[in-house]
């Protein structure tokens, strides 16, 4: 049973290796449904005064996509950063900054996952309020993918969807690195790993990319 909260020498010694394989067990523990029993009031009380989560994962919206549970993950264990079409601007680097850099995280996982509505949207080009400004972080990855994937560019295409969510997760990796020197000699020197992860709705697993 999981009931002690990570602590500062744990975090610290952790590298980001370790963290990723952390993560990539505890997704297979979720898709074997071997989810490790958890105290949550034992982890609520060794964490009120303080957390050292090991990484932090910039993730869709999506109800589908419970980050904590696909990743088998407990109090204090995981910060997670939720916009839909999981990109980056001002306010997840920043957050991401503080997460490595302030708090000690050691690994960026940017998830993505299987036929997400905000890729969908931005292949469709919708305009709706503020919804249209939205969806302009995520028209690289459409562009992109037109160069890549034949036929229709739109929605109706699943290839080009699940193209164009690969491509949006890893431009989204490219685009914290160039936008954050901050964490991006952090990962030049070890400190941490941005990876990047796209989650199959159909099995529940996590393909890594």
């Amino acid at each position: 049973m999981k009931n002690t909260a990570i602590t500062k020498n744990i975090q610290s010694a952790l590298s980001p290796k370790d963290v990723l394989n952390d993560l990539i067990e505890g997704n297979n523990r979720f898709i074997n449904g071997q989810l490790e029993p958890k105290d949550n009031l034992a982890l609520v009380n060794q964490t009120i005064l303080g957390q050292y989560p090991k990484a932090v994962v910039l993730s869709c919206i999506d109800s589908r996509v419970p980050v904590e549970t696909i990743l088998d993950q407990a109090i204090g264990d995981i910060f997670v950063a939720r916009v839909a079409g999981n990109f980056e601007n001002t306010d997840i680097l920043g957050s991401l900054e503080y997460s490595c850099n302030v708090a000690g995280s050691k690994l960026i996982l940017v998830l993505g996952h299987e036929s997400c509505g905000a890729v969908k949207a931005a292949c469709d080009g919708v305009e709706l309020g503020n919804i249209t400004a939205m969806l302009d972080n995520i028209m690289p990855a459409v562009r992109k993918s037109a160069d890549e994937v034949e036929g229709e560019a739109n929605s109706s295409n699943k290839e080009f969807v699940a193209k164009t969510v690969e491509n949006n997760v890893k431009l989204t990796m490219d685009r914290i690195r160039k936008k954050s020197p901050i964490l991006a000699e952090m990962e030049e020197y070890g400190e941490i790993a941005i990876v990047g992860g796209v989650y199959n709705l159909h099995t529940g697993k996590v393909e890594m990319l």
